[in-house]
C-alpha cells in the first residue's frame, strides 16, 4: 500500500480517501482452511502509514446501465489515470471483504525501478475492482490479470493476498516499464494445511511444475525476464522473486524478518533454520513461500501474531538503548541513519506505531456470505488496538469507524482512530508498565466479542432463514452497539492511565502515589555511561563535620564505658 486509499463507490469514479505512507511498510499473513482451527480461511493485513487515517469504508452493491464508465484515480497520488467500462452489477464490499467472502490484502515491494508500470490501472484500484466483481479468489485473480492485460499496470512490484472460504492465494505482479504498459505476474495457491506471509519482498520463486500447489502465470513472465537480461538458464530454474525483486540486505533484515517471525511462532521447530538468512546471510537456507504450522490457528491467535515485536529473538525490540528505560518496542523514523558515514537501521516488526488500520479476515464456507465473512477490524497500533467483528453483511460502518467522523487533520473523541491513538501515545512514555494495563482491558473486550461470536451468529442465521435482510439489520445493530461500548471503555482507559501515571509517579491498587524509579538495568546503563558524573561524593567540609561529630560523641561517653550495645533478649 502506498499513498491514497481509493474505493470504487459510484458509477463514475474511484474515489480516494485520505492517507499516505512510505512504500514497503505493510504485512500480510495467510492461513489456508486446513491450517485453521475452525476450518476457516484467514488473511491479515496491517496498513502502515505515518499519514493514514484508519476508517472502514463500505461500498454498496449496485446495478449500472450499459455504457457507464469508472474513472480510475491512482492511490499513490490521487492522479486521474483512466476511464474503464463499469460492469452491470457490483458486489457489496465491507473494507477489504465482499459479500461472497472474497478478501484481498497487499504489500509493496517495488522491485526493479526500471519496471515501474506505465499502464492505466494501479494496484489499489485493481484490488477493489476485483472485490466488486469477483465471487471467488480465482475469479478475483482473473479480474485483476484481465484488466491488466487490457489496460496495463500503473504501479511497482506488489504481492496481493487473495482468499475466499476455500482457498488462499499469493499474486505477485510488476510492470514492464515506460515502453510497455503491461505487466508480468505469477499466482500460487497456498497448499491446504499451510500458512504463508509477505512483508514488502516478493516471495514466489520457482513455480513451474510445482507438485505441492496450483500456480498460474502470465505467458511472458520468463521470456520478458530473458529479454531484459534478468535471467539465463532453463525455464525450470526460473525464480520470479530473484528475477524481478533481487535480494539486498534490506529485503532480508527489514522485510523477510517479519515473515520469519510469523513462521517461528507457528512452526518453531522448523523456522529456526532460517534465522541466519533473515539476519543477513543470503547464502543460508532461504525462507520457503509457506510452512505447515505445528498447530491449527484461531482468530484469537492471529490477533496476537499481528502484535509481534520479535519477542525473545535476536531482533527483540524491547532490548537495547533504543527501547529506553521502559522497553518501548518502537523506533521513531527514519528507518535508517548514518553515523560517521556508516549506515545503520532499526528493526521493523509486524506491529508498528504508524499503522492506520489492520484486520484479520475470517471466511467460512459453511455459512452465508453475510455472516460467514468477518473482517476483524482495528485501528492504529496492532499491539494496543481492539479488533471488532465487522460482518460482511453490515449495512453501514459503526460511527466511530465510519468515514466523515473525523480525519487525519482533526482530532475527535468520537473517532476510534483518535481515541486508540490517544491511549497508545500515552503508553509510549512508560510502555513496560502501561501496556500491561492496556492488555487487561484489551483481553476483556476482545475476549467478550470472541465468546459471543457463536451466539450472535446463531441468532443471525435464524433471522437469515426468515429473510437475509433481517440478519443484516441485526448484525448492523450489534456492531453499532459494540463499537460504542469499546470506544467508551477506551476513552475511560485513557483517563485511568493519565491519572495512574501522572508526572512519572505510579498509583498503587489503593490509589496511593508511589515513586518506583527506573528499572535497575537502566540505572546500570547510566552508571556505565557516565557513572563518575553522577556519583555522589563527600565535600571536604562534610568529611570534617563527620570527624568532629565522632570526636564529640567520644568525649560525651563516661570513662571506661564501652559503646552502647543493644539489649539482649532472654
Amino acid at each position: 500500500m502506498n499513498r491514497l486509499i481509493g474505493m470504487v463507490v459510484a458509477a463514475l469514479v474511484v474515489v480516494p480517501a485520505t492517507g499516505s505512507r512510505p512504500a514497503a511498510a505493510c504485512t500480510n499473513f495467510l492461513v489456508s482452511r486446513g491450517a485453521s482451527a475452525d476450518g476457516s480461511t484467514m488473511i491479515s493485513y496491517a496498513a502502515d502509514s505515518h499519514e493514514l487515517y484508519g476508517e472502514l469504508v463500505i461500498l454498496p452493491a449496485a446495478d449500472y446501465p450499459p455504457g457507464t464508465m469508472v474513472t480510475v484515480y491512482e492511490w499513490d497520488t490521487g492522479k486521474r489515470l483512466s476511464e474503464i467500462p463499469q460492469v452491470r452489477h457490483t458486489w457489496r464490499v465491507v473494507g477489504h471483504i465482499n459479500e461472497h467472502q472474497v478478501s484481498i490484502g497487499e504489500t509493496t515491494w517495488g522491485g526493479r525501478k526500471e519496471l515501474q508500470g506505465s499502464g492505466k490501472i494501479d494496484y489499489g484500484s485493481l484490488m477493489f475492482l476485483a472485490l466488486q466483481r469477483a465471487r471467488t479468489a480465482r475469479e478475483a485473480i482473473g479480474v485483476i490479470t484481465s484488466l491488466v492485460d487490457k489496460y496495463g499496470y500503473a504501479s511497482s512490484g506488489e504481492t496481493l493476498s487473495v482468499a475466499d472460504p476455500r482457498e488462499a492465494w499469493l499474486l505477485e505482479i510488476i510492470g514492464k516499464g515506460k515502453q510497455d504498459p503491461g505487466a508480468v505476474w505469477v499466482a500460487c495457491r497456498v497448499p491446504d494445511g499451510y500458512v504463508s506471509a509477505h512483508a514488502n519482498q516478493a516471495r514466489i520463486r520457482k513455480f513451474l511444475k510445482r507438485r505441492d500447489t496450483t500456480c498460474r502465470w502470465s505467458k511472458d513472465v520468463i521470456s520478458f525476464a530473458r529479454r531484459q537480461g534478468y535471467f539465463q538458464g532453463r525455464d525450470s530454474e526460473f525464480s520470479f522473486a530473484d528475477a524481478y525483486a533481487p535480494l539486498d540486505f534490506t529485503a532480508l533484515r527489514i522485510c523477510e524478518a517479519r515473515v520469519w517471525s510469523f513462521f517461528r511462532r507457528v512452526a518453531p521447530r522448523r523456522a529456526g533454520r532460517y534465522l541466519k538468512y533473515v539476519m543477513g546471510d543470503s547464502q543460508a537456507p532461504r525462507l520457503p513461500p509457506w510452512i505447515r504450522p505445528e498447530h491449527k490457528l484461531t482468530v484469537q491467535e492471529m490477533m496476537q501474531l499481528m502484535r509481534d515485536h520479535f519477542e525473545d529473538s535476536p531482533m527483540d525490540l524491547h532490548r537495547g538503548v533504543g527501547a529506553g528505560p521502559y522497553q518501548l518496542p518502537y523506533r521513531w523514523r527514519p528507518l535508517t541513519w548514518k553515523v560517521d558515514g556508516q549506515e545503520y537501521f532499526n528493526e521493523r516488526a509486524t506491529s508498528t506505531q504508524q499503522t492506520g488500520f489492520s484486520f484479520i479476515a475470517q471466511m467460512r464456507a459453511q455459512m452465508p456470505g453475510d455472516i460467514g465473512g468477518v473482517l476483524w477490524f482495528g485501528v492504529d497500533d496492532t499491539a494496543s488496538t481492539v479488533y471488532l467483528p465487522m460482518y460482511a453483511g453490515i449495512r453501514h460502518a459503526p460511527r466511530p469507524f465510519a468515514p466523515g467522523t473525523a480525519d487525519f487533520e482533526h482530532f475527535s473523541w468520537d473517532s476510534a482512530f483518535w481515541v486508540f491513538n490517544a491511549v497508545a501515545n500515552l503508553a509510549y512514555g512508560r510502555y513496560r508498565d502501561m501496556i500491561e494495563d492496556i492488555r487487561v482491558v484489551q483481553r476483556q473486550l476482545e475476549g467478550g466479542l470472541l465468546a459471543r461470536q457463536a451466539e450472535v451468529e446463531r441468532a443471525a442465521l435464524a433471522l437469515h432463514r426468515q429473510a437475509p435482510g433481517l440478519a443484516r439489520d441485526y448484525l448492523t445493530r450489534y456492531l453499532d452497539e459494540q463499537a460504542g461500548l469499546v470506544l467508551e471503555r477506551w476513552r475511560r482507559l485513557w483517563q485511568e492511565l493519565f491519572v495512574k501515571y501522572l508526572d512519572g509517579n505510579v498509583r498503587d491498587e489503593l490509589g496511593k502515589v508511589t515513586h518506583p524509579g527506573y528499572p535497575e538495568a537502566w540505572y546500570r546503563r547510566i552508571v556505565k555511561e557516565r557513572g563518575q558524573h553522577y556519583r555522589v561524593r563527600q565535600l571536604p567540609e562534610e568529611k570534617l563535620r563527620q570527624q568532629q561529630q565522632k570526636q564529640k560523641q567520644k568525649k560525651q561517653r563516661p570513662a571506661g564505658c564501652p559503646p552502647c550495645q543493644p539489649a539482649q533478649s532472654h
